[in-house]
């Protein structure tokens, strides 16, 4: 960097508005891409590389490394680094990641052992509160589930993993320090550019607007590819999307930011692709961090320029006055077992062998909860999940399209129940139950699966904690902070949009078509908790894949210049759109909202609606709706039985339902691309 963008001690000069600060993302999981990291740092200007390794189930995969003498930290983050960070400290690139997990301090060592020796290594620690666990207990914490409001003194299961969600006050007290990486543990993913931008433009606590905009931003480019056409419904429209570039966070002084990619990458930027991550993994539209509560339904996305998308106008509000924890824990042993059914007479077969195996029907399936069909079972187990899924078709002309599969899965906290008591009585029936008889795959040994349990702390009981070159730096204290109320999931602020019943729409001519014809859709888990993000196609989507796919190019200001973001802002421009499209947009959601109310949704999602039913939240600004299903994915990734346990398929689902949509909308429907 410049002398004119970085004071000597590395907080940033004060000589007014800097440039925007472009972060990239390299990592959206703990498994992506490896040579992402080689691909952002060598194919074009970046200021900070950032990355996300911290899944909700990946503290708990950690955990069970640690506990076998492995590594609590992502080694994969450790290999990237190692053929990539000599370029990044030539260059000036600042490293931030989360990889450290439950051992930051053990990455930031590896990490050390091939760095040259000006390297400078910061670790923020503070979010581990698995050994204070019941001290805090003691003080008052009750440690509440936020999904099912159990209290954690009811469980008797040790517990695995206890991580606060800390903010970016760590991250950027760092850089600010002189930190060429800074390696952390749990921290919001959202963080991971919060803390950058901040310590670039000089914010404070109070900045809220400014940091809830960075919050969207985070939140855009954490999962990876998913902002540049990854997973994306519309993927046909997607150039180069075997292997798409990963995502570039532009962030300007006042919080707005430009998503974008490295040029001459595959994949794709466009309103819709950004669209879809700004619905993943979300409840209401308000969206609480430490660092500010972001409202996402004020927020304007536009494309200005070729794989360009704005992100702007973003309100935000203090962040809430607790913290959130993500506390795994035991919650014992686990078997399942596939059973193939093919031809004439399916169900009939499956209750025959439930019966005999099992001692329970397939009724008794269809009508009891896990805990009841246990009980009723021949097995002394405390759950049984039993599930028919019909695959097969009448006269099929191939085998497998001929099949159905019955899937049993049991749990128990003893081992020995959930193993060959119950494999061997449904291997025993191999030659005297139904005809063509035979298991997906062998029998196995049940295995142990956490569950994970959201939760909050007060944020007094938390101390984040930055050491570089062996020095901790003073932190402010998080006691006190001004915070807005603590709402529970699924509450949002006064006013913010909720769908509600309408007439279903008068008497334009309909044809039925699937739901998908006219909307996008993304799904994903949070905890229990699924949800569906379902938009209408922005008017400018055919305009961005035409420009992305290179036969056109209305806007090719490109990054060519370590410091040229000043300048290529000023040359975006919002893409011109025919008002008539507008309007046909608008009147597509318009419908979209009457229609797809939350009996409605709940009809057309069938046996994928949990115990908590159905809530939708409107994002008017996104022409978007967002289908929240609490309990649908029992408590958290490790302990669903569901055949999808982190809903990524839901959103495709949805699409695929066939619905009766005005002609008028699915002729002008653009199908999300170019015709």
């Amino acid at each position: 960097m410049s002398p004119t963008d970085e004071g000597p001690s590395g907080t940033p000069a004060e000589i007014g508005p800097r440039r925007p600060i472009r972060i990239a993302n390299c990592s959206g999981f703990y498994g992506d891409r490896m040579s992402a990291a080689a691909e952002m740092v060598g194919d074009g200007p970046i200021d900070v590389l950032t990355g996300d390794w911290l899944a909700e189930l990946t503290m708990t995969i950690l955990a069970r490394s640690a506990m076998k003498g492995g590594p609590g930290y992502a080694r994969t983050f450790v290999t990237q680094m190692r053929g990539v960070l000599a370029e990044c400290r030539a260059r000036g690139i600042k490293v931030v990641s989360n990889a450290g997990g439950l051992d930051p301090q053990g990455c930031a060592d590896a990490i050390a052992e091939f760095a040259d020796d000006d390297v400078r290594i910061a670790v923020v620690t503070g979010d581990n509160l698995t050994s204070e666990v019941d001290r805090l207990r003691e003080a008052g914490e009750a440690f509440v589930n936020l999904d099912s409001g159990e209290a954690y003194d009811a469980v008797g299961w040790p517990t695995l993993t206890a991580n606060a969600y800390l903010g970016s006050a760590g991250i950027a007290a760092a850089l600010a320090a002189g930190a060429d990486v800074v390696v952390t543990g749990r921290v919001t993913d959202a963080a991971l550019v919060v803390g950058p931008a901040a310590w670039w433009h000089g914010w404070d606590a109070a900045d809220h607007d400014a940091l809830a905009g960075a919050v969207v931003a985070g939140h855009v480019i954490e999962c990876g590819a998913q902002a540049t056409g990854g997973n994306y419904p519309f993927f046909t429209d997607v150039p180069g999307l075997e292997h798409p570039g990963f995502p570039i966070a532009e962030v300007a002084a006042d919080g707005s930011c430009v998503i974008t990619k490295h040029w001459d990458t595959g994949g794709m930027v466009s309103v819709g692709t950004v669209t879809a991550q700004l619905l993943y993994e979300v409840d209401s539209p308000e969206y609480r961090t430490p660092d500010a509560t972001a409202l996402f339904d004020s927020l304007e996305c536009e494309l200005v320029g070729c794989n360009r998308v704005r992100i702007s106008g973003v309100e935000g509000l203090a962040p809430p006055p607790r913290l959130k924890v993500a506390m795994t824990r035991l919650g014992g042993f686990r078997n399942t077992f596939e059973l193939i059914l093919t031809g004439l007479e399916i169900e009939q077969k499956a209750d025959l062998v439930l019966r005999a195996a099992a001692g329970v029907s397939l009724q008794d399936a269809d009508e009891l909860d896990p805990a009841a069909l246990a009980a009723k079972s021949k097995w002394e187990v405390t759950e049984l999940d039993i599930s028919l899924l019909r695959r097969d078709r009448p006269d099929s002309d191939s085998l497998a399209a001929a099949q159905a599969v019955l899937r049993l899965t049991v749990k128990d906290p003893d081992p020995a129940k959930v193993g060959k008591p119950v494999t061997a009585a449904l291997i025993e029936a191999g030659l005297s139950s139904y005809p063509g008889f035979y298991a997906s795959a062998p029998p196995a040994a049940g295995t142990p699966y956490a569950v994970l349990w959201p939760t909050t702390v007060g944020p007094e009981h938390v101390a984040t904690t930055v050491t570089i070159d062996g020095e901790e730096l003073p932190l402010a204290s998080t006691e006190d902070r001004p915070g807005s109320r603590d709402l529970a999931a699924g509450d949002a602020r006064p006013g913010a949009g909720t769908t509600t019943p309408t007439d279903a729409g008068g008497d334009a001519e309909v044809v039925r078509v699937p739901l998908g014809t006219i909307v996008g859709a993304r799904s994903g888990d949070k905890g229990g908790i699924a949800n569906i993000g379902v938009w209408i196609p922005d008017p400018t989507e055919v305009e961005a894949v035409v420009m992305a796919s290179g036969e056109a190019s209305t806007w090719a200001a490109t990054a060519d210049d370590f410091h040229d973001t000043a300048s290529v802002w000023a040359a975006d421009e919002p893409m011109p759109v025919e008002q008539a499209a507008v309007e046909r947009a608008d009147a597509a959601y318009e419908w979209l909202k009457r229609t797809l109310t939350e009996t409605r949704a709940a009809e057309l999602l069938g046996d994928v609606v949990g115990d908590g039913g159905v809530r939708i939240w409107a994002f008017d600004n996104l022409r978007a709706l967002n289908i929240v299903l609490p309990g649908a994915l029992g408590r958290g990734v490790a302990d669903s039985t569901s055949i999808d346990p982190q809903a990524k398929s839901l959103g495709e689902y949805l699409r695929s339902r066939l619905v009766d949509v005005p002609v008028a909308l699915v002729e002008s429907a653009p199908s999300g691309g170019a015709e």
